[in-house]
């Protein structure tokens, strides 16, 4: 049989598959939280509906691949016009990290993730001020670090990263992320994420007097309150001390050029004192949230290509905006379903205009010296010449018979007509 469609679900606008546009929104956000089989568990005891397995990865990796093909097609946009970006908030954090996740094959890559939130006034907790960032959306792909940059563009622009008054870009110091906060916003206040300096001091100490003995931890806890309440100047010059005193730790000098590359990153007095964070948790937490709960359950690998797709849908649930996203997703598939049929309507109208020539009707001489023009002139007649009327031996045309299959069907039976007189109602 051919494939065919309902006009009906054209005008309606359905999407392809058996599920209602209710039933498939619910499945879809369901898969976005928790593993395909147990989404078709809980449809099944919320809503009734049985749904197999593997129709839920189907359409949640079609739905998924539609959101991040939306979102790309922003940038574009974006990049093309030029609009103007809404404002941003007076103090605004800017963080990225990166997140490994299992692929099929035993092969991990990392997805990197943005976060981006306003700055809140400091607190005091456990006698120290800490700072928080509410408002938090994330941003998360599978890709290299250039191409993650561009993309990000459709979540910076959103939440006016270019006309924030102040930026702050807590890391973890690595090339790629300085590379990101250069693409988006140059002039950003970098800062190294604190306990990430902290664990570079806890290396230097470990090599040197052992891991976790008194004497490292007394002086890991020294440099750390040196470190945040005075800056990194006199740490620095300790540090290259140490490094002149112990030639036979290979890795002193790397973990020490980590940090003194970095000096510049690690001013944290003054970062307190304006009530800037000095610590990447929002990124942190961003990438267990986002990321890690989603693609790293037990003995899930996922195929390259279908990772985008679900990170897509992370964000979309992430940043509280399903709904939104859910109208984009239904928005490109409609449109990719229309042109589909556009295509398959054009295919069938050639197929009629030009039919198929048999050997009557054309005769091709295939000497070297024969050109194409005769068999061009030869399907021209062809497709302008009228469609032969099928008549029986007698020259009348052709009718079914009383007793053909045909005038069974009931579109067929003479129910219109009055059954005693045969005359029409």
């Amino acid at each position: 049989m051919a494939r065919v469609f309902s006009p009906l679900d054209e005008e309606l606008e359905l999407l392809p598959g058996s599920l209602t546009p209710r039933l498939l929104d619910d499945v879809i956000h369901l898969a976005a939280w928790m593993p395909y089989l147990k989404a078709a568990q809980m449809l099944m005891r919320m809503r009734g509906v049985a749904v197999s397995e593997a129709t839920v990865r189907r359409q949640t990796q079609t739905q998924g691949a539609a959101y991040v093909a939306t979102q790309t097609a922003e940038v574009t946009r974006i990049e093309k016009e030029l609009p103007d970006p809404p404002a941003g908030p007076e103090k605004q954090l800017l963080s990225v990290d990166g997140a490994m996740v299992p692929l099929v094959g035993g092969v991990w890559a990392e997805v990197k993730t943005l976060a981006l939130g306003e700055i809140e006034e400091p607190v005091m907790e456990g006698g120290e001020p800490h700072v928080h960032a509410r408002e938090l959306s994330y941003f998360s792909r599978l890709t290299d670090s250039d191409t993650f940059a561009r993309l990000a563009l459709v979540e910076t622009h959103r939440r006016g990263v270019e006309k924030a008054g102040k930026v702050i870009a807590v890391t973890d110091g690595a090339e790629w992320e300085q590379g990101f906060i250069d693409y988006h916003r140059p002039d950003a206040e970098r800062v190294l994420d604190f306990p990430h300096a902290v664990e570079y001091l806890g290396r230097i100490g470990g090599a040197i007097w052992g891991p976790e003995t008194p004497t490292t931890m007394q002086w890991i806890a020294a440099q750390n309150k040196r470190l945040k309440h005075q800056g990194p100047a006199e740490m620095v010059v300790e540090l290259r001390t140490l490094v002149a005193e112990h030639p036979e730790t290979p890795d002193l000098s790397g973990w020490v050029a980590y940090l003194e590359k970095r000096e510049a990153h690690m001013q944290y007095p003054v970062y307190q004192a304006q009530g800037w964070p000095i610590g990447s948790g929002a990124v942190e937490s961003g990438n267990k949230l986002v990321v890690e709960a989603r693609l790293k359950g037990s003995g899930m690998h996922w195929a390259r290509e279908h990772v985008n797709p679900m990170l897509g849908l992370r964000n979309a649930v992430c940043n509280d905006r399903w709904d939104e996203a859910w109208s984009q997703m239904c928005q490109l598939r409609r449109r990719q379903v229309q042109q589909s049929r556009q295509r398959r309507r054009e295919r069938r109208r050639m197929t009629l205009k030009v039919p198929p020539l048999v050997a009557s009707q054309v005769v091709v001489d295939t000497s070297p010296q024969q050109t194409a023009a005769p068999l061009v002139e030869a399907i021209t007649a062809a497709a302008a010449s009228p469609e032969p009327r099928v008549e029986t031996r007698s020259g009348k045309p052709w009718r079914p018979a009383a007793d053909h299959p045909w005038r069974r069907y009931p579109s067929c039976l003479p129910s219109h007509r009055d059954r005693g007189t045969g005359a029409k109602k």
